[in-house]
């Protein structure tokens, strides 16, 4: 394989973690019987990420196609987070008063989803559209009267996008610059929409935090690039824009949000902060490959600490269940090779994944009331990122007397 980027040859490992299934591909119980029955296949792809010593962009090996992942009914919608929900709102407050927009201003978010940042844009009577390829999500957006361009957004389309529904003063790309495997060609399109004195803004989980906390779980198919800064300076920089400001925040387990302009017409100085977090990457020695090769026997040992106390709950006879029907939680259960004897169910207030199946694990997915009336000794929190939210909202539950148990970066029962 050769890197999305630079193009330049792979050859050295930051983790495998077995072969595992699309991390979003839910099963029906229809789909269920027809995989037990071996009447269909559930398909599973090598799960193993490779480091550049060129331009050291963190990289899966490209086995899964986007139109697979993002189909039509995909089910992870952004409005089912309130943390997430509140994050966007603070997130249009600050530019909104930053870059000083206003009603003959327009604001453009690619990977839009459910519309849950552009509703907070409408709120403030400032023109905008999104861009979103998947069917469920963009359906959703459009129901609360938001724009959608039902389009998989890159160099190609970017100028009939910005012919027909106009060039952007703000351009939004919360958590998706890792999601495209044709990353130059996503990148490029955004000088062509952005209008000469525009600002476009990237927030990316962080891989320092990634190998530093350990969080190996939020390695999925979908995710076909993990994002140093110096790397995103590399992506940016070849295709017509660059950076001038830099913000680190605590969501996905530490991210970076950046901000970038057209490199030809860009009026904006850049800030100090982005030479330093350059420096900071240097100093931890993430441009050299030693800083990646131990990453493997990491993830391994978490892997067995959990397995041990799974079966010693099992072992004592301890109901165990987990909340929230995650991406990452899908990683950590299917490296692990756990399935209902280990973990009985999984909760999750999405109704859209309720009455399915994980894929792989083929652990069912309930209601809230449902994992009540289980009554489980530990819940599993999957989406560690958002623990105090969930911990929180399960602890109103006055019939619910579980212990909730997080696994990353390391095994926590609270």
């Amino acid at each position: 394989m050769i890197c999305r980027h630079c193009k330049s040859k792979l050859t050295h490992k930051l983790v495998d973690l077995g072969k595992q299934p699309p991390s979003n591909a839910y099963l029906t119980r229809d789909k269920l019987n027809c995989i037990e029955n071996d009447k269909c296949v559930e398909k599973q792809y090598p799960l193993k990420v490779l480091v550049c010593d060129n331009c050291f962009l963190v990289q899966t090996e490209d086995f899964v196609g986007a139109n697979e992942m993002f189909s039509k009914d995909y089910a992870y919608f952004s409005s089912y987070s309130s943390t997430w929900v509140n994050h966007t709102r603070s997130y249009i407050d600050l530019v909104v008063n930053r870059f000083s927009l206003n009603s003959s201003s327009c604001i453009v978010e690619i990977a839009a989803n459910d519309g849950h940042l552009l509703q907070h844009v409408q709120n403030k009577k400032i023109p905008c559209y999104g861009v979103e390829p998947t069917e469920s999500t963009a359906l959703v957006a459009r129901s609360k009267g938001i724009e959608i361009v039902g389009e998989f957004f890159g160099i190609d389309n970017a100028n009939f996008i910005a012919n027909k529904h106009g060039k952007a003063d703000l351009m939004v790309a919360n958590n998706v610059l890792a999601h495209v495997p044709r990353i130059n060609d996503f990148v490029s399109g955004f000088s062509v929409v952005l209008k000469r004195d525009g600002v476009a803004t990237f927030e990316f989980p962080y891989l320092l935090n990634l190998i530093k906390g350990r969080q190996f779980d939020t390695i999925y198919h979908e995710h076909y690039s993990y994002l140093s800064f110096t790397s995103v300076v590399n992506i940016l920089s070849m295709n017509g824009l660059m950076i001038f400001d830099i913000d680190e925040l605590s969501t996905h387990g530490g991210s970076l949000r950046i901000y970038a302009q057209r490199t030809d017409t860009g009026i904006r100085s850049v800030s100090k902060a982005v030479q330093s977090m350059l420096i900071k990457e240097r100093l931890a020695g993430m441009n050299s490959i030693l800083f990646y090769s131990k990453f493997q026997k990491v993830v391994d040992k978490i892997k067995l600490e959990f397995l041990e106390f799974l079966i010693n709950a099992k072992r004592n006879k301890l109901r165990v269940a987990a909340y929230s029907a995650a991406a990452k939680g899908n990683t950590l259960i299917n490296f692990l090779g756990i399935k209902s004897d280990l973990i009985h169910c999984i909760a999750d207030k999405n109704i859209d994944k309720q009455g399915k199946f994980l894929p792989g694990s083929h652990i069912p997915i309930v209601s809230e009331k449902e994992l009540e009336k289980y009554n489980p000794h530990y819940v599993i929190i999957m989406a560690w990122n958002i623990k105090d939210e969930i911990i929180k909202q399960l602890k109103l539950n006055q019939n619910l007397h579980s212990k909730f148990v997080t696994v990353i970066p390391e095994i926590i029962v609270q």
